[in-house]
């Protein structure tokens, strides 16, 4: 992991999707693996943030449209249907970087599953000059995934850190960690942070 070209991806690793008392938990939408996460990935952030790896924080971010409610598309409004005012809005604590990961060098907000759609996270990564980036956070078949193929069709090399994502299902996980292996590396915690001490 060459530090001057690198970038480690917290994909939604946010207070809405981790905290208990985020939208999610106030929901008991979780599982123990996403539920995880945080502890597991923190010696990583620790050793890129030394090794200055620049850290990019990917923030799923609901847009206030009329009467201040969320704007949701149908198949969110179906699949989440607690999501609520106020929820991942812009600024707010539930939108914000779980404190065991922060800070983040760049944050990007995203209105899809994938962090590139109509966001400044193509143009920051460009403008960094980085050329690789390292995959983590949630879920691995939503937004890590989707977020992963766009960068591979933009000719960024890719490495997916299989044990640093997770998804509602183990099985789920494990069958969107399959199908990214084609078009990337494939990736642990424990190796990644060997990689940096190497770089």
């Amino acid at each position: 992991m060459n530090p001057k070209t690198s970038a480690l991806i917290l994909g939604d690793l946010q207070n809405d999707f981790l905290h208990p008392d985020g939208a999610y938990g106030r929901a008991g939408q979780s599982h123990p693996s996403i539920a995880a996460l945080p502890d597991r990935l923190a010696p990583l952030v620790r050793a890129a943030r030394t090794r200055g790896v620049l850290i990019v924080a990917t923030l799923f971010t609901l847009v206030p449209g009329r009467d201040g409610e969320p704007i949701m598309s149908p198949h969110l409004k179906t699949l989440r249907p607690f999501l609520a005012k106020g929820d991942f809005a812009s600024g707010s604590w539930g939108q914000q970087l779980i404190d065991a990961l922060a800070p983040a060098d760049v944050t990007v907000e995203k209105v899809a599953y994938s962090a590139f759609h109509m966001s400044r996270l193509e143009w920051a990564l460009r403008k960094c000059g980085i050329e690789h980036l390292f995959f983590t956070g949630i879920v691995t078949s939503g937004g890590v995934a989707s977020t992963l193929r766009d960068a591979h069709v933009r000719e960024f090399e890719c490495t997916l850190i299989s044990d640093g994502c997770a998804a509602f299902s183990d099985e789920v996980h494990r069958a969107a960690v399959e199908g990214l292996r084609p078009i990337g590396t494939i990736s642990t915690v424990a190796e990644a942070i060997a990689s940096i001490g190497n770089g």
